[in-house]
């Protein structure tokens, strides 16, 4: 079944005739567009896109099966157009990316009834199709590949910034487009901060530096977190490095279809707590990936969803003590028929340098 037919099924279990498309993530997803002014309008038997002379050639070539419309004046008077000539009686639009001032002019040109949709195309995207999955194992291989690299850089004496800017621009010399967020390094005591983005502090022997990263490939993200040693650590640090690292392993262990997130993050959690450091563990143990860094299903003590086949998701248990240090260790699982896959491969047993 193809995206847009999987789309359609959704469209009419929410009683919407059409859908408009305005979120950059599921222009792409849908479409594979990767220009930055267009929309979609789907409706149960066309997809339209719109867009201006910028972008004809280029979407002509990735919106294969959509029907193209050039935009030369507003873009949603094509809208306009479109949903009067197909007799669209509820137009379906993404309450989380149009704004009110988007909607106000909607409801003035629109002569259809505006329907709110949330989370119809995200839902779709949790579930990755074997195309997706290879583009984001390439992208956690070019993460791999930097964290092989970067430990042969840091030294004690570099800055924070430093080690993040070598890791950045070696991601984008082995293909990555870009990074998935800001990278955060953070070394001694600023990795007690989950995320303690790079700042100009020297990292000292001794530290814990803790390197949270990833990288944009064809559109699709890798994050990877991995807490090495400058210099021996103290006998504490080392002690919570081995009670992270276990919890870890533990959800990589259990982790498979049919569990929900509430229990995959018990997991990591409990563990971490049966040490007495659950206060020290104050994030999720993981969310998924995909076109965004974060999206669908979650690894929480809120997320009852169930996994299912093509989900992937990070695993990110972490301990922070303020004023001291902390330590994450993080990889990207794959929920498969018969449990899981990690798909990054840097080595987690505690590296001294």
């Amino acid at each position: 079944m193809t995206k847009l037919s999987k789309l359609r099924e959704g469209m009419k279990k929410r009683g919407i005739d059409a859908l408009l498309v305005t979120s950059p993530y599921n222009l792409r997803y849908i479409s594979n567009f990767t220009g930055t002014t267009g929309l979609s309008v789907i409706t149960l038997d066309k997809a339209y896109f719109v867009t201006d002379f910028r972008y004809t050639e280029q979407v002509a070539t990735q919106a294969v099966g959509f029907e193209i419309v050039t935009n030369a004046g507003p873009i949603f008077d094509e809208v306009a157009k479109i949903v009067d000539g197909n007799s669209i009686e509820a137009l379906g639009f993404e309450q989380d990316f149009v704004t009110f001032s988007t909607y106000e002019l909607l409801e003035q040109i629109i002569s259809s009834e505006l329907i709110p949709i949330r989370g119809l195309m995200e839902e779709l995207r949790e579930v990755k199709t074997e195309a997706e999955i290879k583009i984001i194992k390439k992208a956690c291989s070019i993460s791999d590949a930097a964290f092989n690299f970067i430990l042969g850089e840091i030294k004690p004496g570099m800055t924070e910034i430093e080690v993040a800017n070598l890791l950045d621009f070696h991601m984008r010399g082995l293909g990555a487009t870009g990074v998935s967020f800001e990278t955060i390094v953070a070394s001694g005591v600023r990795s007690a901060m989950p995320h303690g983005v790079a700042s100009p502090k020297k990292i000292e022997t001794g530290d814990f530096v803790t390197i949270d990263f990833g990288c944009y490939y064809e559109g699709y993200v890798s994050d990877m977190t991995r807490t090495i040693a400058v210099g021996e650590p103290s006998e504490k640090l080392k002690e919570i490095y081995a009670i992270t690292l276990e919890a870890q392993l533990k959800v990589i262990d259990a982790a498979k279809p049919g569990m929900s997130g509430v229990q995959l993050d018990a997991i990591a959690r409990d563990h971490i707590a049966s040490y007495g450091y659950g206060e020290a563990f104050g994030h999720s143990t993981g969310h998924g990936i995909g076109l965004e860094i974060h999206e669908g299903p979650n690894v929480s003590r809120l997320a009852e969803k169930l996994f299912v086949p093509g989900n992937v998701i990070t695993n990110e248990p972490g301990i922070y003590l303020p004023g001291f240090g902390g330590v994450r260790i993080e990889d990207d699982l794959i929920i498969t028929e018969t449990g899981n896959e990690v798909i990054t491969h840097s080595p987690k047993e505690l590296i001294i340098l």
